[in-house]
């Protein structure tokens, strides 16, 4: 039976995914290294998202590395025929909690070829590059992107971490359909990104959704919480999907009791009320609504 996932976004245009999607890195060991603990409740999570109408799952080559990808096309290959399998390259490991920025043209045809196989998909719906390197040049990392969407190995593109500027310079090489920076009740650094994606109808993917850090013992979020029968990590999703409808949080668990917690938030209806009280938790003077508003006229000159 589904959940009510927050509505549908037309990824790139022509791929529409549930709103709350599944995030694949916990599905790996401690420190995002090796396998699981139980790699049969990993498959079953996987399985029970889909059930409930999950069909945007997020994942890395480094998430393991390999694990996760992996576990997916274990549990889920064949995948449905509306599935949306996100994978990402650009980052190496070397151990537990240890993750190297590596944009090397040649490295990340490797990392993406290795997806392709492990994920056993002969195009990847969305590649997202993990992270620009700073110590190799943006355009040679941006061209292989642009030459793998030619090929056919990928069909949509997009960025991880990325600022306003480096969006709109990867955009001279192709089509930028999503964007995944931390974001989240507790830390709104990317406020200019999540504006400049609300209005070029870009998907904004808030990593670490659910973090609300001292936020939770607020007398707001307390309040808001329980009139909605919310814990505050749903309310925390309930407030990312009410900032704007290209946001899609991918919350992630290797517990399906956990996985079930977090769809449910779908189906919360926050007021324009509540969003202000929560908009101004550790912030002063202005809501987010009326920041992304001031940003997105700044962008556009005006408009």
């Amino acid at each position: 039976m589904e959940q009510d996932l927050g509505g549908t976004f037309a990824l790139g245009g022509d791929w529409p995914v549930r709103r709350i999607g599944f995030g694949a890195m916990r599905l790996t060991g401690p420190g995002i290294w090796g396998p699981p603990r139980d790699p049969g409740e990993a498959r079953a999570v996987l399985r029970r998202a889909v059930d409930l109408g999950v069909n945007f799952i997020d994942t890395a080559e480094s998430y393991g590395p390999y694990v996760s990808e992996e576990l997916i096309a274990e549990a889920l290959y064949p995948y449905p025929h509306d599935v949306l399998v996100a994978t990402k390259g650009g980052l190496d490991r070397s151990g537990p909690d240890s993750w190297q920025v590596n944009g090397r043209p040649e490295r990340l045809r490797e990392a993406l070829d290795g997806s392709l196989r492990r994920l056993k998909l002969e195009q990847i719906p969305l590649y997202q590059l993990h992270r620009i390197d700073p110590q190799v040049p943006a355009e040679d990392q941006f061209g292989v992107l642009q030459e793998a969407q030619r090929s056919g190995k990928v069909r949509h593109l997009g960025l991880s971490e990325a600022s306003v500027t480096q969006i709109a310079a990867a955009r001279k090489f192709f089509t930028v359909v999503s964007v995944q920076n931390q974001f989240n009740l507790a830390d709104r650094h990317w406020d200019d990104v999540l504006a400049y994606c609300s209005r070029e109808k870009i998907a904004f993917i808030p990593w670490y959704p659910l973090q609300i850090g001292d936020a939770a013992a607020s007398p707001a979020v307390q309040r808001i919480a329980a009139a909605h029968a919310l814990t505050p990590g749903q309310l925390a999703l309930a407030w990312l999907l009410a900032c704007s409808d290209v946001v899609l949080p991918i919350p992630g668990t290797s517990r399906v009791a956990h996985l079930e917690e977090n769809l449910a938030a779908g189906r919360a209806r926050l007021t324009d009320a509540e969003m202000q009280q929560l908009d101004g938790i550790g912030r002063s003077g202005r809501t987010l609504r009326q920041r992304l508003s001031s940003i997105g006229r700044r962008l556009t000159g005006g408009r």
